[in-house]
């Protein structure tokens, strides 16, 4: 089959009925066929936030440190190719299309969802890559996720919370023995959430890992000017702070430090190499400010957890006078847990439709915010007015931001991948209101 890699993500999006089909049986067998591992070391990264930040800080720092680093994350943004990078660029898209037909070729029929199918590919591709490290981050999950195919030297496990719970369980702890999943008896675990389940500590426990905790294995402590973190063996005083923006990004961090510790006997990193990694880490999307009048502000946090420290991040940032909010999210999420935590600080918002089937409407979003209004408490402090308005997708969302929005306000565009991704799609914007003089 002789296809573009945009052909062939519509070959993989109709093998499998199912959107989610976790399970490792297929994804093992055709793993199998195509001989599929690796001679360095994986990091394998899971938990409800801060994975794909943690795995860009173990990246930045390996890189600095002279290795040659491999990552594979999801979701994309705005091209799917953003899924791999090898030594901090995107490959090329044709140079992934052996890989799906590989892929295609090993299957035999085995009905692999979209997900499923585009992992291996990937994998596949990294792992024929002249790398010293690979860092892989799960999809969702861990126990039964694709990525889990692959034996991890290092497991770590970000921050835990309640989401995807129709797939992973109703509470924190069910949610915990999942992303356990991807921990290896003998091996390090880094656990970075500070409270984790005690269903993750157990699982550990019961497999013999070598289990490294946020406040007891490692830890960090800071200022606003500076701040530092321990080990059980080593100790960075004086750090600045990461190129990441955002109330949690020391914990991610602290948790990829404390990897690379796990894994200095294999890949030792210098002091300049962790100080190098923490200024060139970038990530879009996650707490990303653009400058601009008015300036935007990028977020891909999709659960109550995420906006919750969202809200935190916005409520520091500096004066604007008012907040317009382009918000699109999934029909499936908790759509108040995503609003309430912005009321007191949005006055207007502009819901819009997502190119997914799981998306919530621009309409029910609008819905939402007026029900997330009406439940508002009355002995709380009372909310600015709200606009609320509805558009067709991100791109009009933001335009009609734009016009509303005065020189010194913030736009901020939220609630998912696609919302973010959307508003990326014709590249950076780079924001100036109608109405200033040229």
């Amino acid at each position: 089959m002789s296809m573009s890699l945009s052909g062939w993500l519509e070959h993989c999006e109709r093998l499998h009925p199912a959107g989610i089909a976790l399970g490792l049986d297929r994804v093992e067998a055709v793993r199998e066929r195509l001989g599929l591992r690796f001679e360095v070391p994986v990091f394998t990264v899971a938990g409800t936030n801060g994975k794909g930040s943690t795995c860009a800080v173990i990246e930045s720092v390996l890189i600095q440190a002279g290795y040659r680093v491999g990552v594979y994350g999801s979701p994309h943004l705005v091209h799917f190719e953003e899924r791999l990078r090898v030594q901090g660029e995107v490959v090329a898209a044709e140079l992934l299309v052996p890989h799906f037909e590989a892929v295609e070729a090993a299957r035999d029929g085995v009905a692999l969802t979209y997900f499923e199918f585009t992992t291996l590919a990937l994998l596949r591709c990294l792992s024929l890559q002249p790398l010293d490290a690979v860092v892989l981050e799960v999809g969702l999950g861990g126990r039964l996720d694709a990525v889990n195919v692959i034996d991890p030297d290092c497991a770590v496990i970000t921050s835990i919370d309640l989401d995807h719970m129709d797939f992973l369980g109703s509470d924190r702890e069910s949610i915990g023995r999942e992303k356990a999943g991807i921990m290896r008896a003998g091996r390090p675990v880094v656990v970075a959430d500070p409270m984790p389940p005690r269903s993750v500590i157990e699982h550990a426990q019961a497999l013999g890992a070598d289990l490294w905790l946020q406040g007891s294995d490692f830890n960090y402590s800071g200022d606003r000017q500076q701040w530092s973190w321990a080990g059980r063996g080593r100790r960075h005083h004086a750090l600045a702070y990461p190129a990441l923006r955002g109330a949690n990004q020391l914990l991610n961090a602290s948790g990829a430090f404390a990897a690379l510790e796990a894994m200095r006997s294999r890949l030792p990193v210098t002091a300049q190499a962790v100080r190098q990694g923490l200024a060139a880490v970038q990530l879009p999307g996650r707490f990303q400010i653009v400058p601009g009048q008015p300036a935007l502000v990028l977020d891909v946090g999709h659960n109550p957890h995420a906006v919750a420290v969202l809200a935190q991040n916005l409520d520091q940032m500096a004066f604007y006078p008012r907040t317009h909010a382009v918000f699109g999210a999934m029909a499936d999420k908790d759509l108040a847990g995503l609003i309430t935590p912005l009321l007191p600080l949005v006055e207007c918002w502009y819901c819009c439709d997502l190119p997914t089937p799981r998306a919530a409407s621009a309409a029910a979003l609008a819905a939402a915010i007026e029900a997330a209004v009406a439940a508002w408490p009355a002995g709380a402090a009372p909310l600015p007015a709200v606009r609320i308005s509805c558009h067709a997708d991100p791109s009009e969302a933001l335009a009609a931001a734009v016009a509303a929005a005065d020189p010194a306000d913030r736009i901020l565009a939220f609630g998912s991948f696609y919302t973010v991704g959307g508003v990326l799609r014709q590249g950076l914007p780079r924001l100036g209101a109608a109405h200033l003089p040229s």
